[in-house]
């Protein structure tokens, strides 16, 4: 038997690879199926089933191409409608992988069609848990993220509270879990740095799993505070219910590159700069009106909550061999629309490039009472504490609060540690903002001066 997690920390999310006897099953595969086909491969193993928790609204998932280049059947949970071919398995139903046994437990809440895998041995063990987004360890999934669905957040924080109960809560505590994310992840609150855990650790420690709860306690502490979906999610579920066009395809159109002349073109005719660099190089030198998301941060995250339109045209400047994974990571959570990349990167622009003016805190916290401080993380990270004086602008609802800054007053921006608050300024620059100071280290580092700093709980947390 062998169990193995690809965990990807740019989505916090964790797909499994299961083998026995020459068989595999995969739980949750990214779009990318290269490699889950090459483990297979390397271990002389067929992938006979690709099991998926649910409709992941956080990423698109690699099910249907990996089932068209294996012949693995897809299987969903009871309720799923799917616009391809797939077994809608039953509570309770088995399926065998070599000696073992995946039973599938019905667990809606998260989602209607939501299940939890219960793997056992051959001889009827039951061994682990792969629990999707129902149980994380620390938190559960949130409720509100099902498609088109008739049902509030409350219906399914009280299904979720009995799946819970009924049909894990009841297994043993040495049954290992599994969670679909960690922490990072939009689909939950309060998940654990660790990706792995048993289940009887978890009934100890997770809020959500304390037996003397009941429904209305456990209804209003997971609905508590959760804060709006990034705006890709149910593009992205929907998307990974209808299908989605062949990976190849989508890779295949991204990864050319284009001269000048041909990248000039396309974004005259509506494609975005994309710069996907480190933030020290962007900052250092950009093509005017591009927007950076960087590839060493959480980036197919912050593509899919600040790019609006999924089917948004992409050109691309990328660190040389980094091209083909931008596109990849793209289409984890949807924008299949990228169009190639300017070949030789910045110095191949003919025009004069941007900047953005720095600051260390070394030098910030001898003038942070006289200018104007913008902090741009999140809700819980103002809230916990933050800069005395400086103006909560959360990066996720950017778009939505354009106009809330005055463009002829200068900021000093901020976020944890300086990844973020790039992103904010390009934004901002986009749209006619040019005095604005990226603070480079950010707020991890203030604790150590003389920086004011105090607590608020935020009155417009979720906004």
């Amino acid at each position: 038997m062998k169990i193995e997690q690809l965990y990807t920390k740019c989505l916090a999310e964790a797909a499994y690879y299961i083998e026995s006897k020459g068989e595999v099953a995969i739980i949750d595969p990214l779009r990318d199926t290269k490699p889950y086909i090459e483990l297979a491969e390397s271990n002389g193993a067929k992938i006979k089933y690709i099991f998926e928790t649910h409709f992941h609204a956080d990423f698109v998932s690699g099910h249907v191409d990996l089932s068209k280049k294996t012949g693995a059947e897809i299987v969903y949970g009871p309720n799923a409608n799917t616009a391809f071919d797939c077994i809608v398995a039953e509570d309770e139903q088995e399926f065998k992988v070599g000696e073992l046994t995946i039973r599938v437990l019905h667990t809606p809440g998260h989602t209607q069609e939501s299940v939890t895998y219960l793997l056992l041995d051959n001889e009827g063990k039951k061994l682990a848990i792969f629990t999707g987004d129902t149980l994380f360890l620390g938190d559960v999934g949130r409720p509100d993220l099902a498609i088109k669905s008739d049902l509030t957040r409350e219906d399914l924080a009280g299904m979720l509270f009995d799946s819970l109960r009924n049909k894990i809560m009841t297994l043993p505590d040495d049954v290992v879990v599994y969670p679909g994310h960690g922490a990072g992840s939009s689909c939950g609150k309060n998940m654990s740095t660790e990706t792995v855990g048993l289940l009887g650790d978890q009934k100890r420690t997770n809020y959500a799993l304390r037996s003397d709860m009941t429904k209305e306690e456990f209804v209003k502490e997971v609905t508590d505070g959760i804060l709006p979906p990034p705006q890709y999610f149910p593009k992205n579920a929907l998307m990974n219910k209808m299908g989605t066009t062949s990976y190849d395809e989508v890779a295949a159109m991204g990864n050319r590159a284009l001269s000048l002349s041909e990248f000039n073109k396309e974004v005259e005719s509506g494609a975005i700069i994309l710069d996907v660099r480190h933030q020290s190089d962007f900052m250092n030198g950009f093509i005017p009106n591009s927007l950076f998301i960087g590839l060493t941060g959480t980036f197919a995250m912050w593509v899919g909550a600040l790019i609006e339109d999924i089917n948004q045209k992409i050109v691309l400047v990328a660190p040389e061999g980094m091209e083909e994974e931008a596109v990849m990571r793209l289409s984890r959570v949807g924008y299949d629309n990228t169009v190639g990349y300017i070949d030789g990167g910045v110095d191949s622009f003919d025009g004069e490039l941007k900047t953005i003016e720095t600051i260390p805190v070394s030098k910030f916290e001898n003038i942070v009472t006289e200018v104007n401080v913008l902090d741009v993380r999140k809700p819980g990270e103002y809230k916990a504490e933050h800069v005395e004086g400086a103006k909560h602008y959360a990066l996720d609802y950017i778009n939505d609060n354009l106009n809330e800054l005055e463009k002829d007053t200068q900021y000093h921006v901020h976020c944890a540690g300086g990844y973020r608050s790039v992103i904010a300024i390009s934004i901002l620059m986009q749209n006619g903002y040019d005095k604005l100071i990226n603070i480079t280290e950010g707020f991890r580092h203030f604790g150590d001066t003389r920086i004011p700093l105090t607590s608020f709980v935020c009155p417009s947390e979720g906004k």
